[in-house]
């Protein structure tokens, strides 16, 4: 057992973040299992579904969602390919085209909703409605943490001090 409370709490942490990996593969496999049927792909899904409510830059949409911007592009570009968004001029930006799901994208997206109601109904209820509302809070508190810490650079391998977050500097070799 861990007396280091600093050391307990990352181990939490640290389970926490496998479990959502875990987590995080089980409804990527639910909505690849969902989106099939109406020709979409989760990722596109994930995409269009950012954009529903109001246009967006691909920039915008990489930040809301944490990707980079390119894989949003990527997808993004597909998505216009396949007549299921546009891009439009955006009076804010020039070169910052906002994406938009056409009505075909829409429809893809809206076919989608009775299959995933009936999915998300089956799962919470498995699951107490506080606990949900607790774990997203919890979640909310975690992406505001991550985006505090953005930029930042990771802690390096064992034998920095508590709290030094910078990577110790590489010794060179020892010479014989």
């Amino acid at each position: 057992m861990t007396t280091d409370p600093g050391t307990e709490w990352g181990d939490v942490l640290t389970d926490v973040v496998m479990r959502t990996f875990r987590l995080y593969g089980g409804f990527l496999e639910a909505a690849e299992v969902l989106t099939k049927p109406v020709g979409l792909t989760a990722a596109w899904w994930q995409v269009l579904g950012a954009v529903l409510r109001r246009p967006l830059p691909v920039s915008g949409i990489a930040r809301e969602m944490g990707l980079t911007r390119q894989s949003v592009q990527r997808i993004a570009d597909l998505l216009v390919d396949r007549g299921l968004a546009e891009y439009l001029p955006n009076p804010a930006h020039r070169r910052a085209k906002l994406f938009r799901p056409t009505e075909a994208g829409q429809a893809a997206v809206a076919g989608l909703e009775q299959a995933q109601r009936a999915w998300v109904e089956r799962i919470s209820a498995q699951v107490d409605p506080d606990e949900l509302r607790t774990t997203l809070a919890v979640m909310e508190r975690l992406i505001a943490a991550l985006d505090a810490d953005a930029g930042r650079p990771v802690a390096g391998p064992p034998g920095g001090r508590p709290g030094d977050r910078r990577a110790p500097a590489e010794s060179e070799p020892e010479r014989s």
